[in-house]
């Protein structure tokens, strides 16, 4: 290894930073230099801190002119043998960074804006048109941490009352805290796309997805134009997979459930009111209905 006055002096050449010698005596009088070295005065002795001057001029250095190579991490000082030395830990910010973009993994917005990714539950107004449904989901939630095996909600109400918006609060509350997978899909999008799967034959790992995701989101369900085969084969395959394994499903519709049933029964070629009276079982297994009203928000702040 370099002696460290070599490595020193080379610092102090390319730094143009002065004489070596008050380098170190500055790095040695730094306060946490200082505080490390008091807090293990029973294990350290002159020659051990002769010895690690490197280490300590390079802790040093990269608290005030850190590296650009080692962004996101800061350094520590540590006992190894009879030497003092350094490692690399992440900041704060670099875990909650890392926090956040393994939280969007787990998330997966089909069909939904990007943004949504960015609404905190606890940010949400709350008001008394939206006490119920806020008190309802806090409720889901100290619930599912003790039982991934509970009924979700159907958020029913008017254009623009913020249900969507909730629903994503809820949803980014589940894969930052609760380290879950969920999938929020906007439901006229994807029926309407459906003819796309066939092309790669996905379908099949697509309604997979959705019937096996720990948490689902139907959003906007009841406003899409559904054929007999993506009401039974698709939508009524995915809700009765998540009815048996009493897996968590919420739902937001501008229709109250009984409305959702009369839509069910028209598809394209047909009337037909007992598939539609099956499916609406398994909407009511799932989850119960909570109205949320309230002024149209969405040219406003949520």
């Amino acid at each position: 290894m370099e002696p460290i006055g070599n490595v020193i002096k080379k610092i102090v050449k390319e730094r143009n930073l002065g004489d070596e010698q008050s380098l170190i005596e500055q790095a040695l009088r730094d306060p946490d230099v200082q505080s490390f070295i008091h807090a293990n005065a029973d294990k350290i002795d002159q020659r051990m801190i002769r010895n690690s001057i490197s280490n300590l001029y390079e802790y040093y250095s990269q608290k005030h002119t850190a590296s650009k190579v080692m962004a996101g991490y800061a350094p520590q000082l540590f006992l190894n043998g009879k030497v003092i030395d350094i490692r690399y830990v992440p900041t704060k910010a670099k875990l909650a960074q890392d926090r956040k973009q393994a939280a969007e993994r787990r998330l997966q917005l089909i069909d939904v804006p990007t943004r949504l990714h960015d609404v905190s539950l606890s940010e949400i107004d709350v008001n008394d048109d939206r006490k119920q449904v806020l008190t309802l989901i806090y409720d889901f939630l100290r619930k599912y941490k003790q039982n991934p095996h509970i009924q979700g909600l159907y958020l029913s109400g008017d254009f623009g009352v913020g249900k969507t918006y909730i629903l994503a609060g809820l949803a980014n509350y589940v894969v930052t805290n609760m380290n879950k997978n969920v999938v929020f899909l906007h439901v006229p999008t994807f029926i309407a796309g459906l003819a796309s799967h066939f092309d790669d034959n996905s379908l099949q790992s697509e309604i997979r997805r959705l019937s096996e995701c720990d948490l689902l989101i139907l959003d906007d369900i009841g406003a899409e134009s559904l054929s007999q085969w993506s009401r039974d084969d698709v939508l009524g395959v995915i809700l009765q997979a998540r009815m048996d394994n009493v897996l968590p499903t919420f739902f937001s519709s501008n229709l109250d459930m009984e409305a959702l049933e009369s839509h069910f029964e028209e598809t394209r070629n047909a009337t037909d009111p007992v598939k539609a009276r099956r499916l609406m079982q398994r909407v009511r297994f799932l989850a119960k209905e909570v109205v949320v009203s309230g002024p149209d928000r969405r040219n406003s702040l949520h």
